[in-house]
């Protein structure tokens, strides 16, 4: 079956977001052996969800796998999925929609890599056991979000000596919080690893106003930060199960 994969993000103003949803699409495409792979956006600015589905339905193809390219479920994949299947209507080709990149192993996988590249590239040789890392996620007011990050400290408590998360924005432990909170454990070295898919405003400048003033003010000896863990081959690798997902199941 001649099949296209469509990702929807949320979107960014940011040049280096489409420059990695770029190199992601061509990446699935290779991998995947689709007939092509592109990317739209929710919000912010085009391509939006409308112009995206359409250029691809212009395209050879009998099915689309879409993907909502989201960190976390809620309000905002649901209105991703909505604005997509309502052209499902207008058009011969099957639409099978993915589950967003949550709650899956990989995930725990990629955040874990992120803390070994920043030790490693800082020269430090502790042992993980001896590590304590802080999760900075965007925030969210639906409960999903929360779970999913959750889902992701969980799944490394037994890893790392500590291990916590907290939020830039909308929802509490703010960064201030997170820490102060990690202050208390008095760690050797605080790996803090940025939860965002892409580079960025947020990844860029925002974390940076309220990380540095809380670092300054904290008495932590090291603290190290991760690049953030959108541009990933374990990324990929994820887009691709997920599509599987629902293509096999249909």
């Amino acid at each position: 079956m001649k099949r296209g994969v469509l990702l929807i993000d949320r979107g960014s103003r940011e040049k280096e977001a489409k420059e990695e949803l770029d190199f992601i699409c061509k990446k699935i495409k290779e991998k995947g052996n689709y007939v092509f792979s592109d990317y739209c956006f929710l919000e912010v600015l085009p391509p939006f969800i409308e112009e995206g589905v359409k250029k691809c339905l212009k395209q050879d193809i009998e099915a689309l796998t879409i993907v909502p390219y989201f960190l976390y479920p809620g309000k905002k994949v649901k209105a991703a999925v909505n604005d997509a299947i309502k052209f499902q209507s207008e058009t011969d080709v099957k639409f099978v929609i993915s589950k967003p990149m949550s709650m899956h192993k990989t995930m725990t996988e990629l955040v874990e890599n992120r803390v070994t590249s920043a030790l490693e590239k800082n020269n430090i040789s502790l042992a993980k056991k001896e590590v304590d890392v802080l999760i900075i996620g965007h925030g969210s007011k639906d409960p999903n979000a929360h779970l999913s990050i959750k889902y992701v400290v969980d799944g490394l408590t037994n890893t790392f000596r500590n291990i916590s998360h907290c939020f830039l924005e909308i929802e509490e432990p703010n960064i201030q919080q997170g820490i102060e909170k990690c202050q208390k454990d008095n760690p050797e070295v605080l790996v803090v690893v940025f939860y965002f898919l892409h580079k960025g405003a947020h990844v860029k400048r925002d974390i940076y106003e309220d990380l540095n003033p809380a670092i300054e003010k904290s008495h932590l000896k090291k603290v190290l930060t991760t690049e953030h863990i959108g541009t990933d081959e374990k990324m990929i690798d994820l887009i691709l199960e997920r599509a599987r997902e629902v293509e096999h199941a249909n």
